[in-house]
């Protein structure tokens, strides 16, 4: 059947789409280490390089398919379109697992092929990890956001690092079931991952708890229909006022939770002060209006903004990477179009120049889980936020900056209401984990539909999430920490690591086959060609 160019296309779109499951809604992670498995052993047996690539893009196509199939209602046929497009970064992958797989690898080889073709899957990643290429989502190491083992594995070397190890291990089990001489370099890799993964648990240092900080969500739900904006705000607005005595030390409200340019709108400013001083803790709330930005642009920005008691606090956050079609159309002059078959953005928000790390009171309380008193590292009582809004938390680079830049706690403000009912708000949510993880703080993760949630400085969960069926409020303990994780200190090292791993094979199999060309040199001098006569 798969003599078959059709057939076979069939089965490398299926196979590519197959990791899909790992991720939530389906959350099996631990399909993850054996789900490119089917789709590697195609590649393998690809008679020529041009079937490889082909298998290659192929695969690609259907794996972004799979994982951003809950953008169809949005883009309609331009999600295919794409697909295909960004398909095509694993097409030369095709033929690195063709070069390392192909025939019957030697022991040799088959130990290459374990670090090899991780590295090319994880410079694939990086590659399309751009913002203008749609963004770090669906990372095959982010399926793994519930496993403790690997959310340790992300604080030494973040998500690249995890991602690394799920190919790695996937590469081997394909080498099981290939020739017997690659199968001992098999087994040894995967021991050699598992010695690893141990050392990375009982080694890799790891924050200290220190104090509490206690946290409100509060997310209105579905709100639709016309004046859905006021409406939306007059349910936050109620929603808060149920906070009042609970001890709090920030509210925070989902994206795009208010309409309006608050310093345009002292009305609605002194509104949610009255609600700070009602709940005794200030509310950072998120601007999604037309403003003048910090920068002395105007146009539509996504801002996070503080509001104390006496109202507006200066403290203020404006997006900076935006949601392609999302929230502004790539070369718009040629993609214009898009807006037209799908709901891509009819006006480009601006964006932001820098990240922003806020300071909110924090009241001396004793530690609520130990009664020792708090000590976080900040003066005068002040607990440092940073702020990401919407997908940029799909980002590991702009958590580590706020990591270092002071923050001790990571907060998320994020709307999937245009995804109900999807895995999207699922998949949105779990990247929290991972962010904590990887930075040993804590992330809050709020939205205005769901799913809202909070995790540790370890990535684990804090009490129970708020569903995308839910409108309501909800007050998370959330553990601080001192120290920084490995990853924080060291940054993207697994991916310049990758990155020579490359550099080093291609300069390798360029000598092997400049060498295979060369002319076999005469050795000694040249005799002159023996004439001889028949008989």
């Amino acid at each position: 059947m798969l003599r078959s160019p059709w057939w076979r296309s069939g089965a490398a779109l299926l196979a590519g789409a197959l990791p899909a499951l790992a991720f939530p809604a389906p959350s099996l992670w631990w399909f993850a280490y054996v789900a490119l498995v089917p789709w590697l052993l195609l590649i393998r047996s690809a008679g020529t390089p041009r079937r490889a690539a082909l298998d290659g893009w192929l695969g690609g196509a259907g794996y972004l398919l799979a994982v951003h199939q809950w953008l169809m209602p949005s883009l309609h046929v331009f999600i295919v379109i794409l697909a295909a497009l960004l398909g095509l970064l694993w097409a030369p992958w095709g033929l690195l697992v063709s070069r390392m797989l192909g025939g019957a690898p030697s022991g040799a080889r088959a130990a290459a092929a374990l670090i090899v073709v991780p590295c090319g899957w994880l410079m694939i990643e990086v590659g399309r990890s751009w913002e203008g290429l749609g963004g770090p989502w669906g990372l095959l190491g982010a399926s793994q956001w519930q496993v403790p083992v690997a959310l340790r594995v992300a604080s030494v070397g973040a998500v690249w690092l995890v991602s690394l190890l799920v190919v790695a291990v996937n590469t081997a089990v394909a080498l099981l079931l290939v020739t017997s001489r690659a199968r001992t370099a098999a087994a040894v890799g995967i021991v050699v991952c598992a010695l690893a993964v141990g050392a990375i648990w009982t080694w890799a240092p790891q924050p200290q708890q220190a104090g509490t900080a206690r946290i409100a969500v509060v997310q209105p739900g579905v709100v639709g229909g016309p004046d859905s904006v006021e409406r939306r705000f007059d349910r936050s607005e109620r929603l808060t006022r149920t906070l009042a005595g609970r001890d709090l030390d920030l509210v925070v409200w989902g994206e795009s939770s208010v309409g309006q340019d608050l310093s345009r709108r002292p009305d609605l400013t002194a509104r949610i002060a009255k609600l700070s001083r009602e709940v005794g803790a200030d509310v950072l709330v998120n601007m999604d209006a037309r403003q003048t930005g910090a920068s002395g642009r105007t146009g539509i920005f996504k801002s996070a903004v503080l509001v104390g008691p006496d109202g507006l606090t200066g403290d203020r956050y404006d997006k900076m990477r935006l949601v392609p079609f999302g929230e502004y159309v790539p070369a718009r002059s040629v993609l214009g179009w898009v807006t037209s078959v799908g709901r891509a953005a009819g006006e480009d928000r601006l964006r932001g120049t820098r990240q922003v790390v806020m300071s909110v009171p924090e009241p001396s309380r004793a530690d609520r889980s130990t009664g020792s008193p708090t000590d976080v590292g900040a003066s005068e009582n002040r607990l440092r936020i940073g702020p990401l809004v919407c997908f940029e938390s799909a980002f590991p680079d702009m958590s580590r900056r706020l990591t270092r830049d002071g923050a001790q706690l990571l907060i998320a403000q994020s709307s999937t209401s245009s995804f109900q009912h999807t895995w999207a708000p699922e998949q949105h949510a779990s990247l929290g984990a991972l962010r904590a993880a990887e930075n040993g703080r804590p992330m809050v993760h709020a939205t205005l539909t769901g799913i809202s949630t909070a995790y540790g400085p370890q990535g684990a969960r804090i009490g129970s999430p708020m569903g995308t069926d839910t409108s309501g409020a909800a007050v998370y303990d959330v553990p601080l920490a001192r120290g920084t994780t490995l990853y924080v200190r060291l940054g993207d090292w697994p991916v310049h690591g990758a990155l020579g791993v490359l550099a080093a094979f291609c300069a390798y199999e360029g000598v092997r086959s400049l060498r295979r060309r060369a002319p076999l040199e005469p050795v000694g001098p040249v005799s002159p060609t023996a004439r001889t006569h028949g008989l």
